[in-house]
């Protein structure tokens, strides 16, 4: 091998080393301070004025029809999900407040903004939560339609809902556990 060919080499070699060094850097940099926010320009702000606006919603309550299985005529079909009415009651106040039922701040009562409240490790969330399974800027619980919806910020560990993972804004029906990280805590009156 020539010379000039072993210093190509070396230079591409160390040049995909330095973009190894900058992506986890990058990563690391997103993870501890979160992603850098943008600022929203009027347009941007009147077609985001639904709380649902960035994120697709299914409709409720639709059980897809599947394709029979012709090659396994044995196999059973599939369990159908158990259909919960999560929309709040008529007449009813949404929850008022959010008790925290495991964690390391068990106990503690706040009382639920008008609007959002923020949920993460950043000291900026209305509800922080400090601990190795939570990101920065986890999730959030919107009020929408006189009921409390919790919606998942691309979180790195899910939002839970009664155990199963939220992936679309999601109706929080008054008493159910909603677990972020070690954390749960529930919607009350």
């Amino acid at each position: 091998m020539s010379d000039l060919t072993l210093l190509i080499l070396r230079l591409v070699f160390l040049a995909v080393l330095w973009v190894f060094v900058f992506a986890v850097v990058y990563a690391l940099r997103s993870d501890l301070f979160g992603q850098k926010v943008r600022r929203q320009t009027a347009e941007g702000a009147a077609s985001a004025s639904s709380p649902f606006a960035a994120a697709p919603v299914a409709a409720p309550n639709l059980v897809e029809a599947t394709e029979p299985i012709h090659n396994i005529p044995s196999a059973p079909p599939p369990p159908a999900a158990p259909v919960r009415d999560t929309s709040p009651p008529a007449g009813n106040s949404p929850a008022r407040r959010l008790v925290i039922t495991s964690g390391p701040k068990e106990g503690l009562e706040i009382e639920l903004p008008t609007e959002q409240l923020a949920i993460g490790r950043s000291s900026e969330s209305g509800l922080v939560i400090r601990d190795d399974y939570t990101s920065t800027h986890h999730a959030r619980l919107m009020l929408w339609n006189d009921g409390w919806v919790v919606q998942d910020l691309d979180s790195t560990n899910g939002t839970f809902l009664d155990g199963q993972r939220v992936t679309l804004p999601t109706p929080v029906p008054l008493n159910s556990t909603v677990t972020i990280g070690t954390t749960s805590f529930e919607l009350r009156r």
